[in-house]
């Protein structure tokens, strides 16, 4: 059987911003790649010529396809959380879900937000962290979700998981981003000749054309490396730091 890679994120571009540069590697390797997107970015500033939040929600899937179109990614799937409103939602409930989505595809690797929030320190990416966190800690445990186990999913323990590091931080208060706290990187990827093709994907979501201008720049100075922490892996490696997401992974 193939590596499999699933990624948990928040909105529709945020599989391109943050982690387009894995999704293709993986692609590239002949990974099985799946991305689970809890809102659909109705609450988003940016809505392209949508009329109401209904038109633009339908919208933002479509992007989302585009764009996994480009990254190669084999599945997507958008959830219908509130978009803004994560932080709301009942814990048990939504990690249930992801325990399920990741028993089902049983993912080698999984890939998400830091708990810091990352470039933006956006509420959701910090509650899709503490989700899939839990998810892929409590999806191997036989005392959790038991009703799947008694459906016919079994029990199932990804080997690694990494957050995605922020290139930088999107604070316009000098003086608060001097005295946040982020998250180190424990592996560096090198996009490569697959920089340009990682803003192709995002600018799929034409609804945030308004944004492209500066993401176009953002791309420019930090497209070039996407960073990672390894937050949890099978065994104790001897070192955190890595060249390949798929360093001592078993088939």
């Amino acid at each position: 059987m193939p590596l499999r890679l699933m990624c948990f994120t928040a909105h529709p571009d945020d599989e391109c911003g943050a982690f387009g540069g894995a999704l293709m590697m993986a692609h590239q390797r002949n990974v099985e790649t799946s991305v689970v997107c809890l809102t659909e970015g109705r609450a988003g500033s940016h809505r392209g010529n949508a009329r109401n939040d209904d038109e633009l929600a339908l919208l933002r899937r479509q992007e989302f396809a585009a764009a996994l179109r480009l990254l190669g990614v084999d599945h997507g799937e958008v959830l219908a959380y509130p978009d803004g409103g994560l932080l709301r939602q009942d814990f048990a409930a939504v990690t249930t879900v992801l325990v399920e989505r990741i028993r089902r595809f049983r993912p080698h690797v999984v890939l998400t937000f830091g708990g810091d929030g990352n470039v933006n320190l956006h509420p959701d990416h910090t509650m899709v962290s503490f989700f899939s966190t839990a998810a892929f800690h409590w999806a191997g445990r036989t005392n959790f979700a038991p009703e799947q186990l008694a459906a016919g999913l079994l029990p199932f323990r990804a080997q690694k998981l990494y957050y995605a590091a922020a290139p930088f931080l999107a604070n316009p208060n000098p003086e608060e981003a001097r005295e946040i706290t982020l998250m180190p990187a424990s592996l560096v990827l090198a996009s490569g000749d697959m920089k340009a093709k990682k803003l192709e994907a995002f600018m799929q979501h034409k609804t945030q054309a308004g944004m492209f201008a500066k993401v176009k720049v953002v791309f420019e100075e930090t497209g070039d490396e996407e960073k990672y922490l390894l937050a949890a892996a099978r065994g104790l490696p001897s070192s955190p730091l890595e060249t390949d997401m798929f360093a001592g992974v078993e088939e």
